[in-house]
């Protein structure tokens, strides 16, 4: 990452609190980060040890989705974590570009699994017979590391332009992360076409994850409501309506921050809107995904008994 740059280290400027409000904050957001972490390494072991778990593609991509939701939230809450007990938050230039990297490259990747698991339910809801042939494992597998590959690949040639900025001035974000709108507004000129290549990254990104999600629900949706059978129609629609208000609170949330005209001076409300998709949408997902899910519930109950089971042979012989 050479460039022309003087400056060493970024400071984070995080939320500019009070030491009171601070530590409510630190405890709300640790907890926050600990539940859902303890949520995906939930449903990971559940996938892994239910063999019949383990041969849906349904769970197959949720499985990859927890991973993913457990190192998207490790890029950046630890960090803010820590920045929380001892402001300001120093971060060297390299550490920040790295950050940037990775928070962005998973939040791709969540992009794409949300949209590969909105085809599956259009898949498995409007062709229930075709399913096992259209998402065959080999399939599901080759989605999944479509997702992990494309999603490191597609924001590397602007976070490789925005790192070759000079940045000669001040060295102050004003956010809790290295996000590319602070980044660029203390880079010093000629910024070139870099602003203009980010953007049409991140709109053709998000235009067409968008649309594949809308398509998948939208076509769910009418099949429903065609549908003869009025229990399977409620139950569906119940867990539809959930991943359909999982995707639009996370893609909303987006949009408002990378895709509306002059967001950037609203740095205050940048970092408020930044909160839902950085720590409050991976806390959710898991329970709208896998944990209101009766397969899953029953695998966990399964799993349950057999620790209780273990526990008794383990008492009765000591």
């Amino acid at each position: 990452m050479a460039n022309g740059s003087t400056v060493q280290e970024f400071i984070l400027l995080g939320f500019g609190i009070e030491l009171q409000v601070r530590v409510l904050l630190l405890s709300f957001f640790a907890i926050l980060y600990i539940l859902t972490l303890a949520e995906n390494i939930t449903i990971i072991m559940l996938v892994f040890l239910d063999a019949q778990l383990a041969q849906l593609p349904m769970y197959i991509l949720l499985s990859n989705f927890s991973w993913m939701e457990m190192c998207y939230v490790s890029a950046t809450v630890p960090h803010m974590l820590f920045n929380l007990v001892s402001p300001p938050g120093l971060i060297s230039f390299h550490g920040c570009f790295l950050q940037f990297y990775f928070f962005f490259s998973l939040g791709s990747t969540e992009f794409l699994f949300l949209s590969t698991m909105a085809l599956d339910r259009y898949l498995a809801i409007c062709h229930p017979l075709r399913y096992p042939q259209l998402m065959s494992r080999h399939f599901c597998y080759a989605l999944v590391g479509a997702c992990w590959i494309v999603g490191f690949l597609w924001f590397s040639i602007p976070v490789t332009l925005i790192s070759k900025l000079s940045f000669c001035g001040s060295n102050i974000i004003d956010h809790f992360l290295c996000d590319p709108v602070p980044i660029l507004s203390l880079a010093c000129p000629p910024l070139r076409n870099t602003p203009f290549v980010l953007q049409i990254f991140i709109h053709v990104f998000f235009s067409g994850n968008v649309c594949l999600v809308v398509l998948s629900y939208g076509f769910v949706v009418l099949n429903l409501i065609n549908s003869t059978s009025q229990g399977s129609r409620r139950k569906a629609f119940s867990t539809i309506s959930c991943h359909i208000m999982v995707v639009t609170l996370f893609y909303g949330t987006v949009a408002g921050m990378y895709l509306i005209p002059g967001g950037e001076n609203h740095s205050e409300i940048n970092k408020i809107v930044s909160i839902f998709y950085t720590a409050i949408t991976p806390f959710l997902n898991p329970l709208i995904y896998c944990l209101r899910n009766d397969q899953v519930k029953a695998a966990l109950g399964k799993l349950l008994k057999r620790k209780e089971t273990f526990l008794r042979r383990k008492e009765a012989i000591s």
